[in-house]
Protein backbone atom coordinates (compact mmCIF):
# COMPACT_ATOMS: atom_id res chain seq x y z
CA UNK A 1 0.00 0.00 0.00
CA UNK A 2 1.26 3.45 -1.00
CA UNK A 3 1.72 6.44 1.84
CA UNK A 4 0.59 8.90 -0.65
CA UNK A 5 -2.68 7.08 -1.80
CA UNK A 6 -3.32 6.97 1.92
CA UNK A 7 -2.40 10.94 2.81
CA UNK A 8 -5.01 11.85 -0.11
CA UNK A 9 -7.68 9.30 0.90
CA UNK A 10 -7.19 11.18 4.81
CA UNK A 11 -8.19 14.60 3.24
CA UNK A 12 -10.85 13.59 1.02
CA UNK A 13 -12.38 11.97 4.44
CA UNK A 14 -11.80 15.12 6.07
CA UNK A 15 -12.93 17.66 3.64
CA UNK A 16 -15.83 15.53 2.12
CA UNK A 17 -15.22 16.94 -1.59
CA UNK A 18 -12.23 16.01 -4.21
CA UNK A 19 -11.92 19.95 -4.68
CA UNK A 20 -11.09 20.90 -0.65
CA UNK A 21 -9.08 17.39 -0.63
CA UNK A 22 -6.90 19.38 -3.42
CA UNK A 23 -7.17 22.67 -1.73
CA UNK A 24 -5.21 21.24 1.28
CA UNK A 25 -2.87 19.09 -0.12
CA UNK A 26 -2.06 21.85 -3.01
CA UNK A 27 -2.27 19.40 -5.83
CA UNK A 28 -5.18 19.03 -8.70
CA UNK A 29 -8.47 17.36 -7.63
CA UNK A 30 -7.50 14.62 -10.70
CA UNK A 31 -4.36 13.53 -8.59
CA UNK A 32 -6.56 12.96 -5.42
CA UNK A 33 -9.33 10.87 -7.45
CA UNK A 34 -6.69 8.53 -9.10
CA UNK A 35 -4.77 8.35 -5.62
CA UNK A 36 -8.03 7.46 -4.05
CA UNK A 37 -9.25 5.17 -6.62
CA UNK A 38 -5.57 3.56 -6.76
CA UNK A 39 -6.15 2.84 -2.66
CA UNK A 40 -9.26 0.75 -3.36
CA UNK A 41 -7.54 -1.43 -6.02
CA UNK A 42 -4.46 -2.13 -3.23
CA UNK A 43 -7.57 -2.79 -0.39
CA UNK A 44 -9.75 -4.46 -2.49
CA UNK A 45 -12.35 -2.27 -1.22
CA UNK A 46 -14.71 0.32 -1.76
CA UNK A 47 -13.80 3.37 -0.04
CA UNK A 48 -16.25 6.24 -1.05
CA UNK A 49 -19.52 6.77 -2.76
CA UNK A 50 -19.49 9.45 -5.47
CA UNK A 51 -22.28 11.92 -5.13
CA UNK A 52 -22.02 14.78 -6.94
CA UNK A 53 -19.60 17.20 -5.54
CA UNK A 54 -19.51 15.20 -2.30
CA UNK A 55 -17.91 11.88 -0.99
CA UNK A 56 -19.90 9.83 1.36
CA UNK A 57 -17.54 7.43 3.13
CA UNK A 58 -18.64 3.32 3.36
CA UNK A 59 -18.17 1.46 6.32
CA UNK A 60 -14.97 0.17 5.62
CA UNK A 61 -14.08 4.23 4.10
CA UNK A 62 -14.99 4.88 7.59
CA UNK A 63 -12.64 2.38 9.55
CA UNK A 64 -9.70 2.99 6.65
CA UNK A 65 -10.08 7.01 7.61
CA UNK A 66 -10.01 6.62 11.44
CA UNK A 67 -6.67 4.39 11.14
CA UNK A 68 -5.04 6.43 8.12
CA UNK A 69 -5.71 9.43 11.11
CA UNK A 70 -3.77 8.08 13.55
CA UNK A 71 -0.73 6.86 10.85
CA UNK A 72 -0.54 10.51 10.42
CA UNK A 73 -0.18 11.76 13.40
CA UNK A 74 2.68 8.89 14.46
CA UNK A 75 3.96 10.36 10.88
CA UNK A 76 3.91 14.24 11.91
CA UNK A 77 5.61 12.98 15.55
CA UNK A 78 8.23 10.97 13.63
CA UNK A 79 8.80 13.88 10.96
CA UNK A 80 9.20 16.47 14.25
CA UNK A 81 12.34 14.44 15.29
CA UNK A 82 14.42 16.16 12.61
CA UNK A 83 13.15 19.44 13.71
CA UNK A 84 14.30 19.62 17.01
CA UNK A 85 17.59 20.39 17.09
CA UNK A 86 18.06 22.96 20.13
CA UNK A 87 19.42 25.59 18.18
CA UNK A 88 18.94 25.20 14.76
CA UNK A 89 16.58 28.31 13.01
CA UNK A 90 15.90 25.86 10.23
CA UNK A 91 12.96 24.62 8.59
CA UNK A 92 9.24 24.58 6.73
CA UNK A 93 6.62 26.24 9.47
CA UNK A 94 3.01 26.23 8.26
CA UNK A 95 0.80 28.91 9.79
CA UNK A 96 -3.07 28.41 9.43
CA UNK A 97 -4.78 31.98 9.99
CA UNK A 98 -8.34 33.55 9.23
CA UNK A 99 -7.69 35.03 5.68
CA UNK A 100 -8.39 38.75 6.06
CA UNK A 101 -6.28 38.45 9.40
CA UNK A 102 -3.65 37.02 7.09
CA UNK A 103 -3.51 39.72 4.51
CA UNK A 104 -3.81 42.36 7.39
CA UNK A 105 -1.32 41.88 10.01
CA UNK A 106 0.58 38.81 8.79
CA UNK A 107 2.71 39.78 6.49
CA UNK A 108 4.80 41.81 8.27
CA UNK A 109 6.05 39.34 11.07
CA UNK A 110 6.99 36.93 8.42
CA UNK A 111 8.69 38.75 6.53
CA UNK A 112 10.58 39.77 9.68
CA UNK A 113 11.00 36.17 10.43
CA UNK A 114 12.35 35.60 6.97
CA UNK A 115 14.68 38.66 7.20
CA UNK A 116 16.00 37.63 10.71
CA UNK A 117 16.48 34.01 9.48
CA UNK A 118 16.98 33.18 6.34
CA UNK A 119 16.83 29.26 7.19
CA UNK A 120 13.23 29.44 7.65
CA UNK A 121 10.66 28.95 5.16
CA UNK A 122 7.01 29.71 5.74
CA UNK A 123 3.56 28.84 4.32
CA UNK A 124 0.63 31.16 5.56
CA UNK A 125 -2.53 29.46 4.64
CA UNK A 126 -5.59 31.62 4.57
CA UNK A 127 -8.68 29.42 6.07
CA UNK A 128 -11.56 29.67 9.00
CA UNK A 129 -11.30 26.46 10.11
CA UNK A 130 -9.33 25.09 12.51
CA UNK A 131 -6.30 23.18 10.68
CA UNK A 132 -5.47 19.88 12.01
CA UNK A 133 -1.77 20.62 14.44
CA UNK A 134 -1.76 16.67 15.28
CA UNK A 135 -1.72 15.68 11.48
CA UNK A 136 0.75 18.55 10.40
CA UNK A 137 -1.79 20.54 8.69
CA UNK A 138 -0.29 23.81 10.00
CA UNK A 139 2.34 24.11 12.98
CA UNK A 140 0.90 26.84 14.21
CA UNK A 141 -2.74 28.46 14.27
CA UNK A 142 -4.11 31.75 14.76
CA UNK A 143 -8.00 31.83 15.81
CA UNK A 144 -11.11 33.84 17.58
CA UNK A 145 -12.04 31.09 19.78
CA UNK A 146 -10.27 28.95 21.56
CA UNK A 147 -9.74 25.45 21.21
CA UNK A 148 -11.44 22.97 24.11
CA UNK A 149 -9.63 20.30 23.80
CA UNK A 150 -6.08 18.96 22.42
CA UNK A 151 -2.40 18.75 23.67
CA UNK A 152 -1.83 22.42 22.30
CA UNK A 153 0.06 25.55 24.26
CA UNK A 154 -2.52 27.92 24.15
CA UNK A 155 -2.05 31.63 24.01
CA UNK A 156 -3.98 34.96 23.88
CA UNK A 157 -2.57 37.17 21.67
CA UNK A 158 -4.99 39.80 22.16
CA UNK A 159 -8.67 41.23 21.01
CA UNK A 160 -10.14 42.46 18.03
CA UNK A 161 -13.20 44.83 17.77
CA UNK A 162 -16.08 43.91 15.33
CA UNK A 163 -18.02 46.58 14.88
CA UNK A 164 -20.84 47.83 12.18
CA UNK A 165 -19.41 50.93 9.35
CA UNK A 166 -20.97 52.18 6.45
CA UNK A 167 -19.54 55.18 3.82
CA UNK A 168 -20.99 58.79 4.88
CA UNK A 169 -22.57 59.38 1.90
CA UNK A 170 -24.72 55.51 2.05
CA UNK A 171 -26.24 57.14 5.37
CA UNK A 172 -26.62 60.73 4.08
CA UNK A 173 -28.99 59.36 1.48
CA UNK A 174 -30.44 56.08 3.47
CA UNK A 175 -32.28 56.28 6.40
CA UNK A 176 -31.93 53.79 9.11
CA UNK A 177 -35.38 52.08 8.64
CA UNK A 178 -34.35 51.45 4.61
CA UNK A 179 -30.55 50.39 5.43
CA UNK A 180 -29.64 46.97 3.75
CA UNK A 181 -26.73 44.88 5.22
CA UNK A 182 -23.97 42.88 4.06
CA UNK A 183 -22.82 39.63 5.30
CA UNK A 184 -21.73 36.55 5.62
CA UNK A 185 -22.68 33.78 3.26
CA UNK A 186 -23.92 30.09 4.89
CA UNK A 187 -20.45 29.42 5.79
CA UNK A 188 -20.33 31.83 8.68
CA UNK A 189 -23.60 31.97 9.31
CA UNK A 190 -22.99 30.79 13.33
CA UNK A 191 -19.69 33.22 13.72
CA UNK A 192 -20.15 35.74 16.26
CA UNK A 193 -20.32 38.52 14.45
CA UNK A 194 -22.78 37.63 11.80
CA UNK A 195 -25.00 36.53 14.35
CA UNK A 196 -24.92 40.40 15.97
CA UNK A 197 -25.18 41.67 12.27
CA UNK A 198 -28.26 39.76 11.67
CA UNK A 199 -29.29 41.34 15.44
CA UNK A 200 -28.92 44.57 14.57
CA UNK A 201 -30.64 43.93 11.38
CA UNK A 202 -33.68 42.93 12.52
CA UNK A 203 -36.49 42.96 9.82
CA UNK A 204 -34.08 45.10 7.54
CA UNK A 205 -32.33 42.89 4.68
CA UNK A 206 -28.75 40.96 4.32
CA UNK A 207 -29.03 41.89 0.36
CA UNK A 208 -24.90 41.36 -0.37
CA UNK A 209 -23.43 37.92 1.51
CA UNK A 210 -19.72 36.82 0.98
CA UNK A 211 -17.34 34.51 2.74
CA UNK A 212 -14.98 36.91 1.52
CA UNK A 213 -14.43 39.40 4.60
CA UNK A 214 -12.68 42.08 1.92
CA UNK A 215 -15.21 41.38 -0.56
CA UNK A 216 -18.01 42.36 2.17
CA UNK A 217 -15.65 45.97 2.85
CA UNK A 218 -15.14 46.61 -0.95
CA UNK A 219 -18.94 46.43 -1.24
CA UNK A 220 -19.43 48.75 1.55
CA UNK A 221 -16.93 51.42 0.17
CA UNK A 222 -19.36 51.38 -2.68
CA UNK A 223 -22.47 52.46 -0.69
CA UNK A 224 -23.12 49.07 -0.96
CA UNK A 225 -24.91 48.76 2.43
CA UNK A 226 -24.08 48.19 6.31
CA UNK A 227 -21.05 46.18 7.37
CA UNK A 228 -19.65 44.62 10.57
CA UNK A 229 -15.91 44.80 10.38
CA UNK A 230 -12.75 44.04 12.36
CA UNK A 231 -11.06 46.93 13.38
CA UNK A 232 -7.90 46.14 11.25
CA UNK A 233 -9.67 46.21 8.26
CA UNK A 234 -10.75 49.36 8.65
CA UNK A 235 -7.63 52.32 8.02
CA UNK A 236 -8.05 55.94 9.53
CA UNK A 237 -8.40 57.41 6.06
CA UNK A 238 -10.77 54.34 5.01
CA UNK A 239 -14.04 56.11 3.45
CA UNK A 240 -16.17 53.86 6.11
CA UNK A 241 -17.11 55.17 9.15
CA UNK A 242 -18.17 54.06 12.38
CA UNK A 243 -22.00 53.55 13.33
CA UNK A 244 -23.64 52.87 16.80
CA UNK A 245 -21.12 52.88 19.50
CA UNK A 246 -23.02 50.76 21.48
CA UNK A 247 -22.88 47.73 18.72
CA UNK A 248 -19.53 46.81 18.93
CA UNK A 249 -18.06 42.98 19.15
CA UNK A 250 -15.12 42.03 21.31
CA UNK A 251 -13.11 38.54 20.19
CA UNK A 252 -10.01 37.38 21.26
CA UNK A 253 -7.19 36.10 18.88
CA UNK A 254 -5.43 32.51 20.36
CA UNK A 255 -2.17 31.67 18.84
CA UNK A 256 -1.93 27.54 19.22
CA UNK A 257 0.81 25.11 18.59
CA UNK A 258 1.28 21.41 19.38
CA UNK A 259 2.89 20.84 23.22
CA UNK A 260 5.36 18.81 21.31
CA UNK A 261 6.76 21.67 19.41
CA UNK A 262 6.38 24.69 21.02
CA UNK A 263 10.07 25.13 21.76
CA UNK A 264 11.39 23.92 18.28
CA UNK A 265 13.19 27.30 17.51
CA UNK A 266 11.89 27.60 14.43
CA UNK A 267 8.46 27.44 15.57
CA UNK A 268 9.53 30.00 18.56
CA UNK A 269 10.82 32.53 16.34
CA UNK A 270 7.50 32.67 13.90
CA UNK A 271 5.59 32.12 17.40
CA UNK A 272 7.57 35.31 18.89
CA UNK A 273 6.92 37.43 15.76
CA UNK A 274 2.91 37.17 16.07
CA UNK A 275 2.81 38.07 19.57
CA UNK A 276 4.74 40.82 18.59
CA UNK A 277 2.16 41.83 15.84
CA UNK A 278 -0.62 42.56 18.82
CA UNK A 279 1.73 44.05 21.64
CA UNK A 280 2.70 46.79 18.90
CA UNK A 281 -1.08 47.38 18.38
CA UNK A 282 -1.69 47.39 22.00
CA UNK A 283 0.34 50.06 22.29
CA UNK A 284 -1.09 52.58 19.58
Amino acid sequence: MNWEDLRHFLALAQSGTFLGAARQLGVEHATVSRRVTALESSLGRKLVDRRGRRVVLTADGEQVARQAALVAEQAAAVEQVGRNSPTAMRGHVRISAPPALSSALLAKPIVSVRRDHPGIAITLVGETRLASLNQREADLAIRLSRPERGDFSIVKLGEVEFRLYATASYLDITPPGEWTFIGYDESMSASPQQTRLVEYAASRPITVRSSVLEVQAAAARLDGGVVMLPDFVVSETDSLQKIDPDAVLTREVWLIVHSEIKNVPSIRAVSDALRQVFVDRRAR
